[in-house]
């Protein structure tokens, strides 16, 4: 079975520590307590819970960060340290640098069949 992303339980972990009183908390906690089940029930999604973009707006919200528009630019920095800590890491272990081969179409649908 899926179940919720575990970045989702964490920062609903986290919220419900920092902001439990926040009203937009509130709705969201009452979202992933009613939607799942009513979604499950119908037979049709996979997978109906929460991942972590549900609830990070909410918390990005709560401590000032008020303009949506820099969420995605917010999520693309966070992942792009992710990349970053990554390379420092492989470096510090002394594997070697990675360079993927080019190919074109054709040849990745070669390696597909």
């Amino acid at each position: 079975l899926r179940k919720t992303d575990p970045r989702y339980v964490i920062l609903r972990d986290f919220a419900k520590e920092h902001l439990p009183e926040d009203d937009l908390f509130k709705l969201a906690n009452v979202c992933y307590e009613a939607i799942p089940p009513v979604l499950q029930a119908t037979g049709k999604v996979k997978n109906p819970w929460p991942n972590v973009d549900a609830l990070s707006g909410t918390c990005m919200q709560y401590y000032g960060l008020t303009q949506e528009d820099y969420y995605t630019s917010v999520f693309a920095v966070s992942r792009a340290l992710g990349c970053v800590a990554n390379l420092v890491w492989s470096r510090k272990m002394g594997l070697p640098i990675e360079r993927p081969k080019s190919m074109d179409l054709d040849a990745l649908e070669a390696i597909a069949k």
